[in-house]
């Protein structure tokens, strides 16, 4: 097959816009450009890619499927650059790490300070998001890893977990509700509920609950974890969150709790894409991720300990 890359990017781009104007703007190329690319790949493949929808372009049932192909050959193609350019020593190694909100707040800092303290010559970025877009990174191969919830059950993401995510209701401090040793779903019916936003694992959590008990409460969106705090606090509503981004305000008696029935067990993973090679730095950072330093590094920056350098010597290049 005659495929090149340009015609690959431009039917990606179209895929992810829906239009050859903004693919175009996206690609820094005019949009006969944009139209040629696509309209030669379906050719060469014998079968249409994109329809009209409107005022839109959608992929047709053989463009949805020949993108995740076309996806994966991009971002092969990139991770190979980059691991021709580590062999070589031309460039520094690299761990491209995604995270949601919540682990990017409190457990990826104290791990990448701890990795960093062992491999000093591996350069480390974050980019943060909700769980739906964090995931389509490491889908794309715009990201090595990504620290979230547990992988979504197509098998295009494997994980393992490596610590405990535990899920506690939030209450206004002194709410009468505190006062239950522990909640049925049926008393939480009349409250108003503070959801995060449209792809995040917390919310989707919530909605599964609520949908699982038969709750239709009153709800509110509101954009991050401490947005949710704040309101909470202010007696707005009431929330779900993981403990270890509340943990410091229900010890400080700034927000209340109790025990709710029937909250699932959860942990956090590290997640990678299963489509070729790991590089080097990346099984570095995987092996650490899952090791007891790791842990340990989360639960001394958790109670407010000075951070302290790994010790397992596995670690020491």
């Amino acid at each position: 097959m005659s495929i090149t890359l340009a015609q690959l990017r431009s039917f990606l781009a179209v895929a992810r816009t829906g239009s050859v104007t903004a693919a175009a703007e996206q690609l820094v190329v005019t949009q006969p450009s944009v139209s040629a690319a696509v309209a030669a790949l379906s050719e060469e493949l014998g079968v249409g890619l994109t329809e009209k929808a409107g005022r839109n372009i959608r992929l047709t049932p053989a463009g949805e499927a020949f993108a995740l192909y076309a996806s994966h050959v991009l971002g092969l193609l990139e991770e190979g650059r980059i691991a021709a350019r580590e062999a070589m020593e031309s460039a520094a190694r690299h761990v491209r790490i995604a995270a949601v909100t919540t682990a990017a707040e409190f457990l990826v800092p104290p791990l990448m300070r701890a990795f960093g303290a062992a491999h000093s010559g591996i350069e480390l970025s974050l980019e943060v998001g909700n769980k739906q877009r964090m995931f389509q990174r490491v889908l794309d191969h715009a990201a090595d890893v990504v620290i979230g919830g547990s992988p979504p059950g197509d098998g295009r993401l494997v994980g393992e977990p490596f610590l405990q995510n535990d899920i506690v209701l939030i209450l206004p401090p002194g709410d009468e509700l505190t006062q239950h040793r522990s909640l049925s779903w049926e008393k939480l019916a009349e409250r108003t509920w503070l959801l995060r936003e449209e792809g995040s694992g917390t919310r989707a959590l919530v909605e599964n609950l609520m949908a699982q008990h038969g709750l239709r409460p009153r709800t509110l969106t509101l954009g991050s974890n401490g947005a949710i705090k704040h309101a909470v606090r202010t007696g707005l509503g009431i929330s779900l969150q993981s403990r270890i981004a509340v943990d410091l305000e229900l010890e400080a008696g700034l927000l209340g709790t109790a025990r709710l029935r029937g909250l699932p067990a959860r942990d956090w993973h590290v997640l990678w894409n299963p489509v070729g090679p790991l590089r080097p730095p990346v099984r570095m950072f995987l092996d650490f991720v899952r090791s007891a330093d790791a842990v340990r590094a989360i639960e001394i920056s958790h109670r407010g300990e000075p951070p302290q350098p790994p010790l397992t010597a596995a670690l020491v290049e």
